[in-house]
């Protein structure tokens, strides 16, 4: 990203401490962000907005949920409309250990 608190001191500092080299993108691009600019588009339609939740609370509790479904569940048009974890190759008798 390029904001703000991705342009500090601080924050170049943890980058070279962890050893990860920041990649800016070019703004206004979606190609170079199109996957996440996608999952927030998404998040807010089907989990944020989807319904009305009483409280801030309520719809943070339910975030794990719907990234749970989104992860393991939701079919995606772009992975011929399977999950993303399915991009893993695991099989499938790790389901007590990596889906709980």
């Amino acid at each position: 990203d390029n904001g703000t608190s991705f342009r500090s001191h601080r924050y170049a500092k943890a980058l070279r401490r962890l050893s990860i080299k920041h990649i800016r993108t070019k703004p206004y691009t979606p190609k170079t962000n199109g996957k996440a600019e996608r999952l927030v588009q998404t998040a807010l339609r089907e989990w944020a907005y989807a319904k009305a939740y009483e409280t801030s609370q309520q719809r943070a509790a339910d975030l794990p949920l719907w990234l749970h479904r989104y992860n393991w569940h939701r079919p995606h048009g772009s992975l011929q409309s399977k999950p993303p974890v399915s991009r893993l190759g695991l099989i499938k008798d790790n389901l007590l250990r990596l889906h709980t």
